[in-house]
C-alpha cells in the first residue's frame, strides 16, 4: 500500500511539471507619449502683460459667457490639456487681498484628492511681479495652479486642467513636462507700461 501511495504521488508530480506554457496577464501598462521639442513664441497683444509660451500649444481667448478682456486658455492640445488664465485690474489693497485668499482657497480645494500641496513664492522685483506657485500632486482636477502680482494695479491667475478624468499616475509625465512651459510663462511674464 506504501508503495502505490508513493507511486501515485510522483505520477502526480511528474504529471505537474510539464512544459505547456501558462498564460499570464501582461501587467497594466501607459500609452507611449512623444514630447515634442521646446520652442516658445511671445504673447504681446493687447492686454497689460505679455509673457513666452511653447511653439505647440494654442492661444485663445476665453468663450466663458462671464470671461472678461484679457482671459485667455493656452490650450495643450496634443495633452487634452487647458491652462486657463484670467485678469483683473486691482482697483484697492481689499481687492487685492480678496483675490489673493480666492486663488489660495481654490488651491486648497483639492487637499480632499491631493497626496500634496506644494506652496513657492515667485518673486521678480525688478518686473515687479510677485506671486504664489501651487504644485498639486495626485488624483486632483488642477494640478497647478499660480497668481501673480504687482500688487497694485494688476492680477493674473492661472490654472492647469486636462479634459480628462484625473489618473495622476498616467498624466505625471505630462504635467511635469508643461509644469516646464508654465515655468518659462512666468520667467517671462512682465507688466506693461501703466494700465490698459
Amino acid at each position: 500500500m506504501k508503495y502505490i501511495f508513493l507511486l501515485l504521488i510522483s505520477v502526480f508530480a511528474l504529471s505537474a511539471c510539464n512544459n505547456e506554457k501558462v498564460a499570464t496577464p501582461k501587467p497594466k501598462g501607459y500609452f507611449r507619449i512623444h514630447f515634442p521639442e521646446k520652442k516658445y513664441q511671445s504673447f504681446n497683444d493687447g492686454c497689460a502683460y505679455s509673457f513666452s509660451y511653447p511653439t505647440y500649444a494654442q492661444l485663445s481667448n476665453d468663450r466663458d459667457k462671464n470671461a472678461q478682456a484679457c482671459w485667455k486658455n493656452l490650450n495643450f492640445t496634443p495633452f487634452n490639456g487647458v491652462l486657463h488664465i484670467t485678469y483683473y485690474d486691482v482697483f484697492s489693497p481689499a481687492t487685492y487681498n480678496e483675490m489673493t485668499e480666492n486663488a489660495r482657497s481654490l488651491a486648497m480645494k483639492h487637499t480632499v484628492k491631493a497626496d500634496a500641496i506644494d506652496q513657492r513664492i515667485i518673486n521678480y522685483p525688478d518686473k515687479k511681479v510677485y506671486g504664489v506657485y501651487y504644485s498639486i500632486e495626485g488624483n486632483t482636477a488642477s494640478s497647478v495652479q499660480f497668481f501673480l502680482t504687482d500688487s497694485v494695479n494688476h492680477y493674473l491667475r492661472g490654472a492647469l486642467y486636462f479634459n480628462e478624468r484625473p489618473q495622476y499616475d498616467s498624466i505625471q509625465p505630462v504635467v511635469k513636462f508643461i509644469k516646464q512651459d508654465i515655468d518659462k510663462l512666468i520667467e517671462t511674464f512682465q507688466w506693461k507700461n501703466g494700465k490698459l
